[in-house]
């Protein structure tokens, strides 16, 4: 299982090297989206968040490069293999169907954690924020978004007939993630009964349990499970929705 992971794994890096609009989502793009978070804050009263304009930059770019870098590159990734009949020819071989989708979202994977540690280092040591408070529920809100977002792209490929039309696909959770789950304005800024409705969005539980793991504070452990609860309910539907809607031949 591990060779095969690590040989489709190998494959889809070869691709991804060889896509310079992929590779540019997933290298450059996270940078210019935490700036344009940090210039979008500073017009942000954050006193009552209990952070500044840089610490929500950064937690905020955490969350929006796995975006990036797993949910837009891989909805593009599922298509074009499934188009090319590189899936269907993939499922005639020993790998099982985790295996093939696992296989093609390792260079995610493996770049949504380099990418999250180097954002946090870069924070801590170059730019003055405040070292991990809970780095547990950081590497938690990591890896559950991770997850998460990898089923969401398989769900969101089950509806996108080409590569071309994925941009228009993954709009809609782009932007209510975006606007809705803090990552540009943090929800305790907001009014209390908009920001309930926010934290029930796919990943506003993720963008609280980075930031709270990143800077601290929060509404203690009963937020943090609340948090957790919420991701991993999307996780669910996300999966039951590749398993029951997940197109493994090109649409006709």
């Amino acid at each position: 299982m591990t060779a095969r992971l690590g040989a489709l794994g190998r494959a889809e890096l070869t691709l991804l090297v060889r896509n310079r609009y992929a590779l540019f989502t997933a290298l450059l793009m996270p940078v210019l989206m935490v700036g344009v978070l940090r210039s979008s804050l500073d017009r942000v009263g954050l006193d009552r968040a209990g952070m500044n304009a840089m610490e929500a930059a950064l937690s905020g770019g955490v969350v929006m490069m796995l975006i990036l870098v797993v949910y837009l590159n891989l909805v593009s990734a599922y298509v074009a293999r499934r188009e090319e009949l590189v899936l269907k020819r993939l499922r005639t071989g020993e790998a099982s169907d985790r295996e093939i989708l696992a296989g093609t979202a390792l260079p995610a994977i493996v770049l949504a954690v380099a990418q999250s540690a180097l954002i946090v280092g870069a924070g801590a040591v170059l730019l003055d924020v405040r070292a991990p408070a809970r780095p547990e529920l950081l590497v938690g809100g990591v890896l559950v978004g991770i997850v998460m977002l990898i089923a969401l792209a398989g769900a969101t490929a089950a509806i996108t007939r080409t590569v071309e039309s994925a941009q228009i696909t993954t709009m809609p959770l782009f932007l209510v993630s975006a606007m809705g789950s803090g990552l540009f304005v943090p929800l305790e800024v907001l009014p209390e009964r908009l920001a309930s409705v926010c934290e029930l969005l796919p990943l506003s539980g993720v963008m609280t349990l980075v930031r709270t793991g990143w800077l601290g504070g929060g509404g203690g452990a009963g937020e943090s499970a609340g948090a957790a609860l919420t991701a991993l309910a999307w996780t669910v539907i996300s999966v039951f929705a590749v398993q029951r809607w997940f197109r493994w031949e090109p649409r006709r």
